[in-house]
Parts: structure tokens; sequence; C-alpha cells
């Protein structure tokens, strides 16, 4: 029998399993229950772990550790990073950006306008809702469209990568700015800051 901790999908789909059946139990109403919204909380609070951790590792990790690389001559260069690495941590960080927003606006229900238009009482979620919302923008429509260039899913001259190399580069570190106030925000709200 095949170990399914060999398998990343097998992996999240356990801890899926896990996850409802610790909501499931009576003795932990502390979760949210096995409602609606405690799943939508917990989905909410794991895609969004998912794409904020990217994120983090590409302007952390991924994109000093490209330039460290191209910059050194006698070295491998980054080209494993960019045809095996960059492709998979791409797809799971765009989908996990739009699913963190999908989930939040659920979790936000009928106050998904009030948060939106900053009314008396959703001024500090909705704040964070407009930064995901740019930080989501940002994603879908300058980062993917620029890295499938640099990546090679979409031809591009020499001069076209390097301008898609750097206006992702730059809309990442705006998007890895913004997840620190976005982050605020949401913890802020659900734990009452006075803010």
């Amino acid at each position: 029998m095949k170990n399914p901790l060999d398998s990343v999908g097998a992996t999240v789909s356990l801890g899926v399993v896990f996850a409802i059946i610790v909501m499931a139990l009576p003795q932990t109403p502390d979760v949210g229950g096995f409602n609606h919204l405690g799943l939508g909380r917990w989905a909410h609070i794991v895609t969004g772990i998912f794409w904020i951790g990217l994120l983090y590792y590409f302007n952390v990790a991924q994109i000093p550790a490209l330039a460290a690389a191209n910059a050194d001559t006698g070295g491998p260069g980054g080209a494993g990073i960019i045809k095996y690495v960059a492709p998979r941590a791409l797809l799971w960080f765009r989908w996990m950006a739009l699913a963190t927003w999908i989930t939040g606006g659920w979790l936000l229900g009928g106050n998904l306008l009030n948060a939106f238009t900053l009314q008396e009482g959703h001024v500090v979620i909705g704040i964070g809702a407009w930064l995901g919302t740019i930080m989501l923008f940002n994603v879908w429509v300058l980062i993917w469209p620029n890295q499938k260039k640099v990546i090679g899913v979409v031809e591009a001259t020499a001069e076209e990568k390097a301008k898609a190399r750097r206006v992702a580069s730059l809309t990442s570190r705006v998007n890895f700015l913004l997840s620190f106030p976005m982050l605020l925000c949401m913890g802020g709200h659900s734990h009452g800051l006075p803010f």
C-alpha cells in the first residue's frame, strides 16, 4: 500500500478530512462548529495561508535566489527554478488568491457591500477586503500574465521577458507590502481590536 504522505493531493485530502472531523466533535464549538460559517472561516484561513505563504516565499526566497543565481556566472543559474518550481508555485498562488477572496466574500455575506463601502462597524474588515481585492487584481492582471512570459508559457523576446520580469517582480513586491496591513485588518476585525 502506498503511503498517502508521498502525495501532496492525498496529504491535503487527509488534512481536510481530519479538520472536518475536529469541527464535527461536540467538544470543539470554538472552531466554528460544523456549519457553513465554520467551514467558510476555515477555508478562508487555509487558502489565505497558501496564498500569502507563497507570496512571502516568492519575495523572501525565490526572487532573491534567482537574482543571486543569475549573477553567479559560474553557477548553475535559475533554469531549474524557472522550469520546475515557478510554474507549480504560480499555479497554487493564483488559485489560492481567488479562493481566499471568494471565501472572504462568502464570510461577509450580507455585509459585503457594507465592508466595501466602509460603513460604520465594517471599516477595518472593509480596508482588509479592499487590500485583498487589490492584491487579487494584481495576481491575475499583472503578475500572472507577465510571469507567463518569464517562465515560457507565452513566447516572448529577451527584452519582453526582462520587462515582464520587472513588472511581475514589482507588483509582487507591492502585494508583499500590502499583505502586512491586510493581515492586520483581518486579524483585527476578528479579534475585536479597537481600530
